[in-house]
């Protein structure tokens, strides 16, 4: 491997571009926020001419950081923020609309209204998602209905449909190319995951003109070419994944059964599944890459909705700790959690269960219940999350784990890392490198440029720190028998409450 490798890194708050070297060592970064838009409660919008402004300016301050140019990049690999919608004129490249947001919940009625014809069953086999406002194809056809003269002009191939990576390849190509990984097409409620292509009957279901569609490609090849105005010469794009695609990548899980999850303000859960997928009701089942023709390699994911989170809360919302740093300390000064635990369904319930009705719950506090005893369950609840997600997907393909590879912020804390190992009875390793995804867009561009080669990539993984499982399993049961009981309260109360009081958040990331 000779030369440069970019990686721009879209997400949900912040564009960020890493270099890396022909070692696939990052040399520098650049990073900038972007505005949020929340017009009506339940909707999240973007700019995206901020977006791509952003974007350019982070690759040009990240090259210049390490003293580099343009001429030395080889290959460019992308990386975004999955289901966010953008539609824009095929002839100028102008959005006619913002950007809705994957954490939109303004289709949910017509999500409902789906389900309640009964859809979720043929949806979920075509696409192996579900009928949910997370995904693209309901934004979408929210912009056609609402936004007058779109939906005329779509069905004449006057507009472009894409997620993020669309809209970022049609700016780098200054208009010339409207295309999407498979990674990314799966995560649309509009493509067909068995047949790699987009579906008329979902095109119907959904009421979407296919002219809008773009041109479905493999995640890693000769994809297209920046404009040579742009950048002053053309660099080849040869890598395009959505975000969590792209971090069980950079994580090397190249073989089925191989797992990753990210920890951050939810969690994401993913599963190498091989070659074939496995929708079922626990988990999703998703395309995570296809290298040039080879056949596509699938996963499973479990999104988590509330991890992280759970600790800003026992920040912002109780006032137990001043920084979310201080919950290792706090919870790592009592032995267990004293019989406490807390399910944080601050805005629902994820994989396996996802009931948006479920309603956070904190039990079995006594007398000696303490604020370190509440820290320490809430650490425990999210590797009690992992743990459901990682049982669904084992139970629905009948593969085995041997270990669980970490990155993401929450990541770093040894307390709770220790814990999952233990809750799950395999090994967790934490890499040397935590920045996972940004790596992933830059293995598989390096990849799609011919480059590099699996092995190659698997033999870079360093591992920082391993964490073997020491619970025994009579105590491990009995610890995950206690929190599936304390699920079970908070799923009962959420449904006896009055309507007013439940819960409602996104199933998603």
């Amino acid at each position: 491997m000779s030369g440069l490798v970019v990686a721009l890194d879209q997400g949900t708050t912040s564009g960020r571009s890493v270099v890396y070297d022909a070692d696939g060592q990052a040399l520098a970064s650049a990073s900038r926020e972007f505005t949020q838009y929340y017009p009506q409660p339940g909707r999240v919008e973007h700019d995206p001419g901020e977006i791509w402004s952003i974007q350019l300016a982070t690759l040009r301050e990240a090259l210049g950081r390490c003293g580099r140019d343009i001429g030395d990049v080889v290959a460019i690999g992308i990386t975004n923020q999955r289901e966010t919608t953008v539609v824009w004129e095929r002839a100028s490249g102008r959005p006619v609309a913002p950007a809705i947001v994957w954490q939109d919940r303004r289709t949910a009625s017509l999500c409902e209204h789906l389900r309640e014809q009964s859809h979720e069953d043929e949806v979920r086999q075509r696409t192996g998602l579900l009928l949910d406002p997370y995904f693209s194809a309901t934004k979408l056809r929210w912009l056609l209905d609402e936004q007058p003269g779109l939906r005329e002009r779509a069905v004449r191939g006057e507009l472009c449909f894409g997620t993020i990576d669309s809209w970022l390849v049609s700016r780098l190509t200054g208009g010339r190319r409207h295309l999407t990984d498979v990674s990314n097409a799966a995560r649309t409620l509009l493509f067909n995951i068995h047949e790699l292509g987009w579906d008329d009957w979902l095109l119907g279901l959904f009421d979407i003109p296919r002219a809008l569609l773009p041109e479905v490609c493999p995640s890693a090849g000769p994809l297209a070419k920046t404009d040579p105005d742009l950048l002053g010469r053309a660099i080849p794009v040869t890598g395009i994944a959505g975000d969590q695609q792209a971090a069980l990548f950079g994580q090397a899980c190249f073989q089925p059964g191989m797992a990753k999850n990210t920890y951050g303000t939810g969690a994401f859960l993913v599963m190498n599944g091989g070659e074939r997928a496995t929708p079922n009701p626990g988990s999703l089942a998703t395309v995570a890459w296809q290298l040039g023709e080879a056949a596509p390699c699938y996963a499973l994911e479990a999104s988590i909705f509330v991890a992280g989170a759970a600790v800003q809360w026992l920040r912002d919302g109780l006032g137990l700790i001043d920084t979310a740093a201080e919950v290792e300390a706090l919870a790592a000064s009592v032995p267990d959690s004293g019989g406490v635990y807390f399910v944080p369904a601050l805005t629902g319930l994820g994989a396996p269960h996802w009931d948006p009705e479920a309603r956070g719950l904190i039990i079995g506090l006594t007398r000696g219940s303490t604020a370190a005893h509440l820290a320490r369950a809430t650490l425990e609840a999210l590797a009690f999350q992992t743990r459901d997600g990682l049982d669904a997907m084992l139970a629905a393909t009948g593969l085995s784990l041997g270990e669980l590879r970490v990155d993401g912020g929450a990541a770093r804390n040894d307390l709770l890392m220790q814990f999952q190992a233990d809750l799950i009875g395999r090994p967790v390793l934490r890499p040397r490198v935590t920045e996972t995804t940004a790596l992933g867009a830059a293995g598989l561009a390096a990849i799609g440029a011919g480059l590099t080669d699996l092995p190659t990539l698997a033999a870079r993984w360093a591992l920082e720190r391993r964490f073997e499982p020491t619970l025994p399993n009579e105590a491990r049961r009995a610890l995950y028998d206690g929190w599936q009981r304390a699920v079970g309260r908070g799923r009962q109360r959420a449904r006896a409450a009055p309507p007013g009081a439940r819960a409602a958040g996104p199933r998603g990331r």
